[in-house]
């Protein structure tokens, strides 16, 4: 039988049925049409999935749907203003970050949780915070050094208030 949740996503309400054990990360993709959201392993070893929930990451393909009910998810697509790229989503692009892209979305949504949290985190703290994402074509350096790099424009630009 299915149940009737609501989520907030991106800053916009959405109410709709879901069966019980269906994936946060399938509800986000199939039924609301987020497809930012990547799904990888599906048992949480990858990171592709990762979305933040209450501005915590998670991975959404280990979260039920049923269980973020009431909560606010923010994805990939929620992280731009309009057309306006993110700082963060620019310093992978400038930096060279972005290969297949595939790992890209939980790459950003780990890095947006860190500098949102450590305006200066150091080169330690950037590898442990994406820790839990795998991504199969680089050897990590270029993600770092973007995260680095979005998080010394980010200094330079605006308070960290002004960040979503």
């Amino acid at each position: 039988m299915k149940k009737i949740i609501n989520l907030t996503v991106n800053d916009e309400n959405f109410e709709f049925a879901v069966p019980p054990n269906r994936s946060l990360a399938d509800a986000l993709r199939y039924d609301l049409g987020f497809t930012g959201v990547k799904k990888g392993c599906e048992i949480g070893d990858c990171g592709a999935c990762t979305v933040l929930m209450d501005g915590t990451p998670v991975f959404s393909c280990l979260t039920l749907a049923v269980e973020a009910d009431g909560h606010n998810i923010l994805t990939i697509e929620g992280v731009a203003d309009g057309l306006e790229l993110h700082p963060i989503q620019k310093a992978f692009v400038e930096v060279g970050a972005i290969q297949c892209g595939f790992c890209t979305p939980g790459m950003v949504l780990n890095a947006y949780d860190l500098l949102k949290r450590n305006p200066n985190p150091s080169e330690a703290e950037v590898r442990r915070a994406i820790s839990g994402n795998l991504c199969r074509c680089t050897g990590y350096q270029k993600i770092v050094e973007a995260i680095l790099t979005a998080a010394e424009w980010m200094r330079e630009e605006a308070p960290m208030e002004e960040m979503k």
